[in-house]
């Protein structure tokens, strides 16, 4: 049987724009649609048609609507059928059916299977698509949905996944953000019969003369965008808002995907901003991430740990090229106290980390006022941050009131932050309190890169005896008169030289992925040539490419940990081959 053509266009976390048949000129897309029989929708929209025989068990049949497997001679194809099995109701996850479902290209799945059905660990085990069967059942029981699609998406990364009788142009966006690939019309027709029509909003009645509109096209064309423009995250949330049970899904998705790896970006393109504009937003795995590493992980710059500055965010990113921040530079007329920023919802931001993911990509609205989840949170953070240093002073001009066991000298006492005597206030304590000479530009500049190393990489040795040479803001890092790295702004992080990959590879800074013993690495790495990675790959990563005990070179992952066991394509783009 023909395989499927499928190309990850664009990926954002666990959710993917599928490109389907020709890759350098794609047929149609997903997320899309499964039309059944009388539907006629533009193919762009609807990829595939269904039906099925009405046997016991029932065997359904995927129809492509387009020629998907461009190597093939046929108009259009190809045609994937299976078997599904008895179902069971998931209440009856402890049962185990007699009938399974069959395994193919097309991959039927229940809950009853995920939990009783061993071949499903077969590693030659390779569908094109998967049918999660009973996903109306598993929708109405708390967590299972979201808990038997992030299954299906970690054994079978490679798949599309359909989720029958579920979607609608109401929870495309959640649905997507999920992992859930392929749609149906199924509850569109059932508002129809009722004389009534599903939105993005949700359903509502129609009002008389009321023209047709394609809520599905809308509902997809929007959340395909916001797939490419890393923002599905914010449009799954606002679409949440509209049913109690989506809210509810998105909850116990957050509460999963927190325990999980390898999912997440380490470097962003320079566009994307992290929207925060809603209170569920605050659980968003990302920002707990970050919350987790500061609190539990991050090292201040060397000999900054005398005085602690801290100060309020600002609207633009990095704060230092912030009217508010320049203020506070001039004020203190110093640079050996170690600034940490107070914000939220990633409570609190180092100065030597201000510009990576997603620290400098935020976006939230300013009101002044802190809910008292934000204070426990901040409080907690600096808490830790004071226990890890030795401070012995805390000037606090962030506005937010904070108390320890180290002096704290409140510059603000209730006024703006920008105010002129609350500026003269801060200047003063950072004079009256300061001990140490002020730090050279190669030293700063020394200091945040070792932050955003150990931040980024596995430690910071590779950056023992390096020299700053250039110009703002694309500094040279040197070592031995040999550049080996240089920063670049609109990673946030660094872009490395050839030189450096066989020290990053001796002093184990990077993680590695390894190639296959009998194959001669060209370009870009994939499936075909792979043999072993690292399951915690974030994108956007730095990484070595191995093969055996031998270094060949550096990449840069394109796709997460969780896409590498199976995703067809590029799944990381060389960057230095030696």
């Amino acid at each position: 049987m023909a395989g499927l053509g499928r190309t990850v266009l664009a990926r954002h976390r666990m959710s993917r724009l599928w490109g389907l048949g020709d890759r350098s000129s794609p047929s149609s897309k997903a997320p899309g649609l499964v039309l059944s029989s009388g539907e006629d929708i533009d193919v762009i929209w609807a990829p595939f048609s269904t039906s099925s025989d009405g046997s016991i068990p029932r065997t359904i049949k995927l129809e492509s609507r387009a020629p998907f497997a461009p190597w093939e001679s046929s108009d259009n194809g190809p045609t994937l059928s299976a078997s599904i099995g008895h179902v069971l109701p998931p209440s009856l996850d402890e049962a185990d059916a007699g009938e399974v479902a069959s395994k193919g290209d097309l991959l039927p799945i229940s809950w009853q299977s995920l939990n009783h059905d061993e071949e499903l660990l077969n590693p030659s085990l390779n569908p094109h698509v998967v049918v999660l069967t009973d996903a109306l059942q598993l929708a109405n029981r708390p967590g299972k949905l979201v808990q038997a699609i992030h299954v299906i998406k970690r054994r079978f990364p490679g798949a599309l996944l359909w989720a029958p009788g579920i979607g609608g142009p109401d929870n495309c966006a959640v649905l997507s953000w999920f992992g859930i690939d392929l749609f149906d019309t199924t509850r569109s027709k059932q508002a129809e019969s009722h004389g009534a029509v599903l939105t993005w909003n949700g359903p509502r009645y129609l009002s008389a003369n009321e023209p047709i509109i394609d809520h599905w096209q809308h509902a997809l064309a929007e959340t395909r965008s916001a797939i490419e423009n890393n923002s599905l995250r914010e449009l799954a949330q606002s679409q949440s808002l509209s049913s109690p049970r989506l809210v509810e899904h998105m909850r116990n998705f957050d509460k999963m995907m927190n325990r999980e790896s390898g999912f997440l970006s380490q470097v962003v393109p320079e566009s994307t901003s992290l929207r925060i504009h809603s209170v569920e937003s605050h659980d968003d795995p990302i920002i707990v991430d970050w919350v987790d590493f500061i609190t539990n992980e991050y090292q201040s710059p060397s000999g900054l740990d005398d005085i602690l500055v801290l100060l309020p965010c600002s609207a633009r990113k990095p704060y230092s090229f912030s009217r508010s921040h320049k203020s506070f530079h001039r004020a203190m007329n110093h640079n050996a106290a170690h600034e940490v920023m107070v914000t939220s919802p990633l409570g609190l931001v180092p100065r030597d980390l201000e510009e990576v993911w997603p620290a400098g990509h935020y976006d939230i609205p300013v009101t002044g006022d802190w809910t008292q989840d934000e204070i426990i949170r901040v409080t907690k953070m600096i808490d830790s941050l004071v226990a890890r240093n030795n401070y012995r002073v805390i000037i606090n001009h962030s506005g937010m009131e904070y108390d320890c066991e180290v002096p704290v000298i409140d510059t603000r006492i209730g006024e703006s932050a920008t105010s002129n005597s609350a500026l003269k206030r801060l200047g003063e304590a950072v004079q009256e309190n300061m001990r140490v000479k002020r730090r050279s530009g190669e030293t700063m500049n020394l200091d945040k890169f070792r932050s955003v190393a150990r931040f980024h990489y596995l430690n910071d040795s590779w950056l023992e005896g390096v020299q700053v040479r250039g110009r703002f803001p694309r500094w040279k890092v040197l070592k031995d008169d040999v550049q080996i790295a240089m920063w670049a702004p609109e990673r946030g992080g660094f872009s490395l030289s050839k030189a450096s990959i066989p020290m990053l590879d001796s002093l184990n800074s990077l993680k590695r992925v390894h190639l296959k013993s009998d194959i001669k690495w060209k370009g870009d790495i994939n499936l075909a040539i792979l043999e072993s990675y690292d399951n915690s790959i974030r994108a956007g990563e730095d990484l070595l490419v191995m093969q055996g005990s031998q270094c060949l070179g550096s990449a840069r992952a394109t796709a997460p940990g969780w896409e590498w066991e199976g995703t067809p394509g590029r799944l990381a783009k060389m960057h230095q081959r030696l």
